[in-house]
């Protein structure tokens, strides 16, 4: 195809590739460069040996980071969000956006409903009345006060709307003449027929809960209760992350805050990249199917 092409469109086809390539090349590089320091001995690191390849190879790091109690709770908080928040997030999406796919005559006051959480993207109350409401709630320490204030991501709903608008209207008529009902035509012929843009929200979700620290930090009394993230945050701004008094010297010659916090980071971000090569060919296709249409 691109033999055919003029040499302009080669010239722009390659730099295209070019600086694509540049660009993906910056952001694997500091992921490298953490994942060496992680498995490197703390002298190398101390000497400033490593760059892109372990040096004094070790794996001292994880065994220490996987024995912490700390990194294990809040592994443990953060897929407890995940797993509650994407399913609230995936199935109150899925409902919202449904009625409000549809016409004005099928749905009266459909522009307003959908003017009003327009706005929510827009404009908020910010964070003391977010914070007090949490409170009067009781949900302080909880893993619901982390799911329930973003249980509609309004941006997901509006990618939905548009997704359902799309479908051929037939399909709902002909199942309406044979006697189906509203709940039957969203789970029976919407939703299986939504998989690459549910494929997509379902990404988002999962990526917004995981990276999530802020809410951990403020609605979390107890640095017990933190998500892995907002954990991860205390050790990076500067909290000793060993306790020298409790480990051998062995593992004080191999291990320090540089090469533990690099080993935390990196454990943190690596259910996200094993995820996300599985639902990435739903992306494009999710998000362009997705998109407003006049």
């Amino acid at each position: 195809m691109l033999e055919s092409a003029s040499w302009p469109r080669k010239l722009f086809v390659i730099s295209n590739y070019t600086v694509l390539l540049g660009l993906s090349i910056l952001c694997i590089l500091p992921l490298i460069h953490l994942l060496s320091l992680s498995l490197s001995s703390n002298n190398a690191v101390a000497a400033g040996e490593v760059r892109f390849w372990p040096v004094e190879f070790t794996w001292k790091s994880y065994d220490f980071i996987l024995s912490k109690p700390e990194f294990m709770k809040s592994f443990y908080v953060t897929l407890q969000r995940v797993v509650i928040g994407v399913t609230l997030n995936m199935v109150l999406t899925i409902m919202v956006a449904y009625p409000l796919s549809k016409e004005g005559r099928s749905l009266k006051g459909r522009t307003v409903y959908v003017w009003l959480f327009v706005f929510t993207m827009l404009f908020s109350g910010g964070i003391i009345p977010l914070y007090m409401t949490i409170r009067s709630l009781g949900l302080l320490d909880s893993v619901w006060a982390l799911v329930l204030h973003n249980a509609v991501p309004v941006f997901n709903v509006m990618i939905l709307l548009n997704f359902f608008r799309g479908l051929p209207k037939e399909l709902e008529e002909a199942a309406l003449m044979d006697g189906a009902g509203h709940w039957r035509i969203l789970w029976g012929i919407y939703v299986p027929l939504s998989t690459p843009s549910l494929a997509t929200l379902t990404l988002f979700a999962i990526v917004s809960h995981w990276n999530a620290w802020f809410d951990g930090i403020l609605f979390m009394n107890s640095p017990a209760h933190y998500p892995l993230q907002s954990y991860l945050y205390t050790v990076v701004v500067g909290l000793d992350t060993l306790v020298k008094s409790n480990i051998d010297l062995e593992v004080i010659a191999l291990v320090s805050d540089r090469t533990a916090r690099a080993a935390q980071i990196f454990l943190g971000a690596l259910p996200i990249l094993v995820v996300y090569p599985f639902l990435q060919r739903y992306f494009t296709k999710g998000i362009v199917l997705g998109s407003v249409k006049e």
